[in-house]
């Protein structure tokens, strides 16, 4: 008897182990490739994941968040299958996708889509001492245009080439975001750029030391919205600068949307999940970062420029959003 007993759990645990899928009960990781850990990426990835990781017993997903060089890097690292997910600069997704600038000769086909975050302005930040009231008092000035592979460097050469300016106008530094507002106070750069959402922790870092800093505006770049579909006229609110020198008046310049991307060969379950977790709480997400203040619904379907993910088109055809 006990034998047979034997043979016949052999037999079952046979037959669970042929029958049930060799994935049940797993859990799948995916990583977020954000940026540096002061700008608004950060955040943003830290904010998804969060509410990602709140259904993980439903979707059996755990979404984990990456510190990363940015956009660029962002893309690389998604498609080479490295994430499974990034936070991009609009203009840069556009690029990637069609095989221009970085990607030249190289379109990313594998692109995708899934949703676009919060406005990004292109800021420009500059010592008070010295003389810089605009894009053409960089000339012949120290000045930190973005590390490679971030989003801004690009935006940088976009913004000065506006104004007539190369880089072998300035002297261009090419740092991390994060590393420029400690170079500006030390006296060893006279301005940075830095393409971000605001309220930025960067920013503030920037105007809260004693060399006293002006956020330039940014104007006559009419040009870079006839050339350039994905640029837009922003404005930078300067309620939350308090400490810098021209606290005031908003500045006016331009900017791009961050978009959140991923690969055609990610599951279409996962960019289901994830999609409908951000929408359906939408207002506790808008709740996560200032910058999303503006943000609907509508908006985040808006600055798209490679192909929507067939798992975040399904939630947006069932929400009614498309």
């Amino acid at each position: 008897m006990k034998k047979l007993l034997y043979v016949a759990m052999l037999f079952c645990l046979g037959y669970m182990l042929t029958v049930v899928p060799a994935s049940a009960g797993k859990t799948k990781f995916v990583t977020i490739g954000t940026g540096g850990i002061t700008g608004v990426y950060y955040p943003t990835g830290g904010a998804i994941a969060k509410i990602v990781n709140k259904k993980k017993d439903v979707y059996g997903i755990r979404a984990t968040v990456e510190s990363t060089g940015g956009s660029v890097f962002n893309v690389n690292a998604v498609m080479a299958g490295d994430l499974e997910f990034g936070v991009v600069q609009s203009d840069r997704q556009y690029q990637a996708f069609e095989g221009i600038a970085e990607w030249d000769g190289k379109p990313q086909k594998k692109l995708r889509a899934v949703f676009s975050i919060h406005p990004e302005s292109v800021t420009l930040v500059a010592g008070a001492d010295t003389g810089i009231k605009g894009i053409k008092d960089l000339k012949g000035k120290k000045v930190n245009i973005g590390n490679p592979g971030s989003g801004q460097l690009q935006n940088s050469i976009d913004a000065l080439a506006a104004a007539g300016l190369t880089l072998d106008d300035i002297d261009a530094e090419k740092v991390k975001a994060a590393e420029a507002p400690g170079l500006l106070q030390d006296g060893r750069i006279d301005a940075f750029f830095y393409t971000v959402g605001h309220p930025s922790g960067a920013i503030k870092e920037a105007c809260a030391g004693a060399r006293k800093v002006n956020i330039i505006p940014i104007t006559g770049v009419d040009s870079l919205y006839e050339k350039f579909s994905y640029y837009a006229p922003s404005v930078i609110p300067m309620k939350n600068y308090p400490s810098a020198a021209n606290a005031g008046a908003d500045v006016p310049s331009f900017g791009v949307k961050a978009t959140f991307v991923t690969s055609s060969d990610v599951p279409d379950d996962i960019v289901y999940a994830i999609t409908k977790e951000v929408f359906e709480n939408f207002e506790e997400f808008k709740k996560l970062h200032p910058a999303y203040a503006v943000l609907t619904k509508e908006g985040m379907l808006q600055g798209l420029s490679a192909p929507i993910h067939p798992g975040a088109m399904k939630y947006y055809k069932e929400a009614g959003l498309k």
